[in-house]
């Protein structure tokens, strides 16, 4: 009987209950940005009170049938240039086109350019920046886990990316005005963070997480942790 209650009382507060596995990827074969380790250690923390678990690696082989299919989602965090050999990206796509979900942070936009496919699932490519500076953007839908908590336009410093490719699909988060600062390339259509469903999965994406101190902000982590609540579909 004191078995069947406590077995109750698991069920009814969840305790015990499985986490979803998360992967984090931070591969870089170009540009290596600083706040990696900081970005991996932020989304640890965000699992470990959310009932995710991460697990970081930047081995590549772990791109394979048989590992991937241990986790929800797969998370690019400034992620650079070609990190997935033709096997490997075919694993992933496998792994998207069997429900798997994507997370790309910042230069997520800035990897794997000689992939189409790639370049779909995250929403655009990057073009080119200017210096990291404050700017404007705007909140498009204030319903999403990631932008819930953001009150009006909003005031951030981060480093801005241009994108080229954009895949006209994706519906947008947030949208940066470009008249508030310098060196914007994409008018008055320029998609910050966005997500959309795609090739069978879940994919979000933020352009913003280049700074260190970005991961310190509240309103960031709020951020990053709807678009990883949006992927594991909570």
């Amino acid at each position: 009987m004191r078995c069947f209650l406590v077995f109750l009382l698991s069920w009814f507060t969840g305790f015990g209950a499985p986490k979803d596995q998360v992967l984090v990827f931070s591969k870089t074969e170009g540009y290596r940005h600083k706040a990696i380790e900081i970005g991996v250690q932020t989304l640890q923390e965000l699992g470990a009170t959310n009932n995710f678990e991460v697990t970081h690696t930047e081995d590549a082989t772990i791109f394979n049938a048989e590992d991937l299919k241990a986790y929800k989602v797969v998370i690019f965090l400034n992620t650079t240039g070609d990190v997935l050999n033709n096997e490997q990206q075919q694993q992933f796509k496998m792994f998207i086109n069997k429900g798997g979900s994507f997370l790309g942070v910042h230069a997520a936009s800035d990897t794997e350019f000689q992939w189409p496919w790639y370049g779909k699932l995250v929403g655009a490519y990057f073009l080119d920046h200017p210096k990291s500076c404050e700017a404007t953007l705007s909140v498009v839908d204030a319903k999403h886990e990631s932008t819930k908590h953001f009150q009006g336009p909003l005031k951030r410093f981060d480093e801005w990316y241009n994108f080229k490719s954009i895949n006209p699909d994706i519906i947008p988060l947030l949208l940066l005005d470009e008249s508030s600062y310098e060196g914007g390339k994409n008018g008055d259509f320029h998609p910050i963070s966005w997500y959309h469903e795609f090739d069978g999965g879940r994919s979000f994406y933020t352009g913003m997480g280049h700074t260190f101190e970005a991961y310190a902000d509240s309103d960031f982590r709020s951020h990053l942790l709807g678009g990883v609540l949006y992927c594991l579909n909570r």
